[in-house]
Parts: structure tokens; C-alpha cells; sequence
């Protein structure tokens, strides 16, 4: 076994790639390629009813129900090459091969003008299965280059790298586009596709750190035989694990429900500044700062809250303070009221990712070295309930015209997390000794 739990400089490339990936979802996810592709979509088709593949739909209820799918599919096959992964010793790789797919889509959307709308959804598919895929193998890694009593702290520094990292790459981008003729571009718009270039480009280059220094196959395993047919036992190994470990059960329905409102406040609150506050661009784009800006703050202070009372308690204040975000979110009706929503998610925003992931690392058994296949319960857990719950806000504003009512909608499903969370007890586990002998 090759593990060095106390090498910092492994732990600093770690958190590198929160810095490389997290310019991903920031650009592309959360601000100027929503902003963009409303836009342009509208523009092109002369209103918000587009045509995609001879299918007549609003253009965000189709950005939605894009998101929904490319988290359906990373759902269905993550776990076998995870189970892969961890037989073959090959996390790193497969880390590799998901960056290197994601930055490549990214760069694909440079060439998106509206009128390919097509290669727009398909390039933004694409990139998130990219970006999804390789967070399972990266999760992995946490419990193989720390101690437990660092998992906090470590996973709120990546965390913390991520928001840093974005936020200096979206102020050059935000500057480009304001004032594109600094840069030689024709507009705003040439700009914004510069910036989907940028993505990618900043996202694989910085991701050679890690691919340096994170451990290669630090378990030693030598995979012989099929590695379909043993990825496949791998992961039923670990799922029938599943049954001597309730709190990890309990866990994963509470982050299910939770996580369904977190992660649609994220992809789809530009979208509902755009359309339900008429706010320009430019002001979107400062309450997505606003909100990086804070969610630094927000990693360090509930990693502390989690040191001094423990995971459940720190992940029961912030789903809280979630549910009345929801609440706040449904009466908001100008840009103020926006910005102090927006300060209030980025309290929480980095708190809670950083705090779910740190979290399950503890439920998951001290003895076993299947890191990736148990990340993969968590990550598919994850995107189902993005799958679901991008798709319920979009179909709650199809069916009644407003997103206010699908961000109000978002409220029970917060409820639901924080009920499964007060049953979930966070104290470290070992396997029954049937299944550590495996």
C-alpha cells in the first residue's frame, strides 16, 4: 500500500482541481453561458419559443431538461466505471480521460452563435458529463490522502481554491465583456464565446498538477480477468454493503432531498434573474461574485461550526437557512432583494458542498479501500436528484408560467433532506468482518 496521509503537497494538488474544474461551473453553469445562450436563443428565434430538432420548446424549460439529461447519463454508467476504476486501480485515469472530454466541449461552445442550437445543448451536455464524471474519481481520492479529522477542512479548501480560482477567470471574463473592444472583439457576444474557450483551456491546464501528484494506484492492485465483468462485482460488493450501514442509507436520502434545491438554485438562478427580474447581464453576473465571494467565507465557517458541533448540526443550520432562501426567493422583485438572496446562498452554498462531501467521507467504512465505488453511490445520488429536481423546476414553470412557483416548490424538498438528516448518525464505521474479509 502506497498512503501518505500527511503530504501536503499531495493535498495542495488535490485542491488544485477544485481550482482547474470549478471555472467549469461557475462560466458555463451558473452565469455568462446561461445569460448567453437566453440571449442569443432569443434573438435568433425572435422570441422565447426555440426549435430543437423539430421540436418547438421554450428556451429555458430545453436548457433545463438538457441539464436533466446529461445528469441522467453519468447517473447510469458512473457506477460500473467506478467499480472499474477501483478493481483497476485506475481513479487517476479515469480523472483524466472526463477532464480531458469536458474541456473539449467547453472549447466546442466557442462556435455557438443561436443559430446551431443544436451544437449549443449537445457541446453543454457534453461538458457536464465531462465535468460530473471526473468529481467522482476526485471525491474519491479525499480518504486516500488524509486523516478523517481533516476531512473538513481539506474539502473546505478545495472548495475554497474552486470559488478563488473561478472568480479571478469570470472577472476577466466579465471585464472582456463589458469592454470587448479593449480585447479586439466585436462585441460582448464574441467575447462570451472567447470565455467558453477559456474554460476549457484553464480547466486542462490546470489540471496537470494534480494529474502529477495525485498517487497513481496507491492500493497496489493488479487487475486480471475482465475488468467489466469485476467492475460489476465491485460495485454489487459495495451495494450490498449498503444493508449493514444505515447511517450512510439515512445520509444519502437526506442528500438526495437537499441536494435537489442546492444544486437547482445553482444551475438555474441566472436564468431566473433573466426572466422573472428582467435583470441585465451584467447584473447577474455581480450577484454570481457576490455569491463566490461569500461562499469562501461560508467553506471555512461551517467547517468550523462541523469541528465544534459536528456534521449534522452544521448541515441542519445551513439546509434551514436554505428552506427560507426558497421562501425569500418566491417574494423578490428587485435587484436589491436579489443581491442579499444571493449573499445569503453564498453562505451556504460553500458550506453545504464542502460539508456533504467531508460527511459522507466519514460514513464510509475505515477499512475498505473501494473509495471510488462508495463516492459513486454518492455522486449518483447526486445527479439524480439534480435530474429531478432541474426537471421538476422546469416542468412547474411550464405548467404554470412562472418560476417563482418552482423556486417555492424547492422549499419541500429541503424539508424532506433535513428530516433524513436528523436520523443520520455520523459516527465512524468498520464493516462487519464477513465483508472486511473481501
Amino acid at each position: 500500500m502506497n498512503l501518505n496521509l500527511r503530504n501536503n503537497k499531495v493535498v495542495n494538488a488535490w485542491c488544485m482541481y477544485d481550482w482547474s474544474n470549478s471555472v467549469y461551473n461557475l462560466v458555463i453553469t451558473s452565469t455568462i453561458f446561461p445569460v448567453y445562450y437566453s440571449s442569443v436563443t432569443r434573438n435568433f428565434f425572435g422570441g422565447e419559443q426555440v426549435q430543437f430538432l423539430e421540436l418547438t420548446i421554450t428556451n429555458t424549460v430545453l436548457y433545463s431538461y438538457s441539464i436533466s439529461f446529461s445528469f441522467l447519463a453519468i447517473a447510469l454508467f458512473s457506477p460500473l466505471l467506478s467499480g472499474i476504476a477501483d478493481y483497476g486501480g485506475m481513479k487517476k485515469l479515469f480523472l483524466r480521460i472526463f477532464t480531458y472530454i469536458g474541456a473539449a466541449a467547453c472549447i466546442t461552445l466557442y462556435f455557438f452563435d443561436g443559430s446551431n442550437i443544436e451544437l449549443g445543448i449537445f457541446a453543454s451536455i457534453v461538458a457536464s458529463i465531462g465535468y460530473s464524471g471526473s468529481l467522482v474519481f476526485y471525491n474519491a481520492f479525499l480518504p486516500e490522502i488524509t486523516t478523517s479529522d481533516r476531512y473538513d477542512i481539506v474539502s473546505a479548501k478545495g472548495y475554497a481554491m474552486g470559488y478563488a480560482g473561478s472568480l479571478l477567470l469570470l472577472l476577466f471574463n466579465l471585464i472582456s465583456i463589458t469592454f470587448p473592444d479593449w480585447f479586439g472583439f466585436a462585441n460582448g457576444g464574441a467575447a462570451s464565446r472567447f470565455a467558453f474557450l477559456l474554460v476549457g483551456v484553464w480547466w486542462l491546464g490546470f489540471s496537470l498538477i494534480p494529474f502529477h501528484y495525485l498517487p497513481t494506484n496507491p492500493y497496489n492492485r493488479k487487475p486480471a480477468g475482465k475488468l467489466l465483468a469485476h467492475g460489476y462485482k465491485e460495485v454489487r460488493k459495495v451495494f450490498r454493503s449498503l444493508k449493514d450501514l444505515p447511517s450512510m442509507r439515512r445520509y444519502l436520502k437526506a442528500f438526495f432531498f437537499y441536494n435537489m434545491g442546492v444544486q437547482t438554485v445553482m444551475f438555474l438562478a441566472a436564468t431566473f434573474g433573466d426572466k422573472e427580474l428582467k435583470l441585465p447581464g451584467e447584473k447577474l453576473i455581480l450577484t454570481v461574485l457576490i455569491i463566490q465571494v461569500v461562499a469562501v467565507a461560508g467553506s471555512y465557517l461551517f467547517a468550523y461550526v462541523s469541528k465544534v458541533k459536528g456534521n449534522k448540526i452544521s448541515l441542519s443550520i445551513m439546509v434551514v437557512i436554505w428552506i427560507l432562501v426558497c421562501l425569500g426567493a418566491y417574494f423578490v422583485t428587485s435587484a436589491m432583494q436579489f443581491y442579499v438572496v444571493a449573499t445569503v446562498v453564498g453562505l451556504v452554498m460553500g458550506g453545504i458542498q464542502s460539508q456533504s462531501r467531508s460527511a459522507f467521507s466519514k460514513l464510509i467504512p475505515e477499512n475498505t479501500i473501494d473509495h471510488a465505488s462508495y463516492f459513486s453511490f454518492y455522486d449518483v445520488t447526486e445527479k439524480l436528484s439534480i435530474v429531478i429536481g432541474t426537471f421538476a423546476y422546469g416542468l412547474i414553470e411550464q405548467l404554470t408560467g412562472s418560476m417563482r412557483n418552482s423556486t417555492l416548490a424547492l422549499a419541500t424538498f429541503f424539508i424532506l433532506g433535513l428530516v433524513f438528516l436528523r436520523q443520520t448518525n455520523f459516527n465512524v464505521i468498520r464493516l462487519p468482518k464477513a465483508e472486511e474479509a473481501r
